[in-house]
């Protein structure tokens, strides 16, 4: 049986605690990561949240999966608070689900993503393009 869009948001959002901005903020300031999955043009135009870790959407799987050569340290563990942002809220719901799906029990996401940080006034900075590998 085919399965619209909307289905497999609502299933994923079922499986998810999601966090209002001031609820993101106060999770991080007790060492959740905040992991932003928004394209760099939206890093680059709208700015990004102090100390949340850029891992482009593409690649987030790779990059939290402990087992994979390709991961990445700071939020490559199964036991850590991800909290996944996008600009809306709309792909980072069906991104955490896919972490839980690897075995992320504490992933979820942001309530109305960026946009609804910013509406909420909490901080913003301007983004720079750190160095990276090539890897996957």
């Amino acid at each position: 049986m085919r399965r619209c869009v909307d289905d497999l948001l609502a299933e994923a959002r079922a499986a998810l605690v999601r966090l209002d901005p001031n609820q993101a903020l106060d999770a991080q300031r007790r060492g959740a990561v905040l992991v932003d999955v928004r394209s760099e043009d939206q890093l680059r135009t709208h700015g990004c949240i102090p100390g949340a870790i850029h891992v482009p959407r593409n690649v987030l799987e790779w990059r939290a999966d402990p087992d994979c050569a390709h991961h990445d340290p700071r939020i490559a563990d199964l036991d850590r608070h991800l909290i996944l942002v996008c600009e809306h809220g709309f792909q980072s719901s069906l991104a955490a689900a896919n972490l839980q799906h690897l075995g992320f029990s504490r992933a979820t996401d942001l309530d109305g993503g960026f946009e609804a940080w910013q509406l909420a006034g909490l901080p913003v900075e301007a983004w720079e393009r750190p160095a990276r590998d090539c890897g996957i």
